[in-house]
């Protein structure tokens, strides 16, 4: 079993996600008391999201680096960061390790692609939404025409995300919300939902629409189990997820 390393924090509330659906993945694979081999170094989110509000990724780089580097010290085999929004950062945090980047927006184009779904509404934060180091990844390399919801609808997901889902709460009017903006994206020529911040699955599920739903943690957290299980021999898998 190879290690996973965690670069988490951002925020810890869906850290705890991707710890519990790694542990709960491997346990399904290999039966038993089984779990996963996890290396966790976690962010101080409020000085994260204090940098990000100013712009300032040279100092949000940094301290990736340093969350990164510390992990492979800690003998991980590959990198998870827990975060869609951090992504950002994600080419140049692999040129400074050598363990390799499980990067989710490309496990979240594979999982598309397994579907009908070319033009998904991509609901995150608003870095991920505005900027073009996700949206123009799913495109360039993966042929995927992401839609944004509209300005106000972009505020309001940012909201929602930074003020209650990183703070652990969720407020059924958010949700209800958030429902209306896919509705509003279906109208535009949406065929599917990415829930592009690792946060959302705290919100909304597949149960919510009857678009796809492409749940960018729980996709990223199957990804890193089977990398970590690649070398085992199939007889000894249980059952597949």
């Amino acid at each position: 079993m190879q290690t996973i390393g965690l670069l988490g924090g951002m925020s810890w509330e869906s850290s705890a996600v991707y710890y519990k659906l790694i542990n709960e993945g491997v346990r399904a694979r290999l039966g038993g008391l089984h779990s996963a081999k996890i290396v966790l170094w976690s962010a101080e989110f409020q000085d994260v999201a204090t940098k990000q509000a100013a712009g300032d990724w040279q100092a949000l780089l940094r301290i990736m680096i340093e969350g990164a580097s510390a992990l492979e010290r800690a003998g991980a085999d590959m990198l998870v960061i827990c975060t869609n929004t951090m992504h950002k950062l994600a080419d140049e945090v692999a040129a400074a390790i050598s363990i390799p980047i499980i990067h989710i927006a490309d496990i979240a184009a594979a999982a598309i692609k397994r579907t009908l779904s070319r033009r998904p509404l991509l609901l995150a934060t608003r870095f991920t939404m505005e900027e073009p180091f996700y949206r123009g990844r799913m495109l360039e390399k993966h042929g995927l025409d992401l839609i944004r919801p509209e300005p106000a609808e972009e505020r309001d997901v940012h909201d929602i995300i930074y003020r209650e889902l990183c703070q652990g709460i969720v407020e059924p009017a958010s949700k209800e919300r958030c429902l209306t903006i896919i509705e509003a994206a279906r109208k535009r020529g949406a065929d599917g939902v990415i829930l592009g911040c690792t946060e959302l699955d705290l919100l909304l599920s597949h149960a919510n629409s009857d678009l796809p739903v492409f749940d960018t943690t729980a996709l990223h957290a199957e990804a890193a189990v089977e990398r970590s299980l690649a070398g085992y021999p199939a007889a000894t898998l249980v059952r597949t997820a």
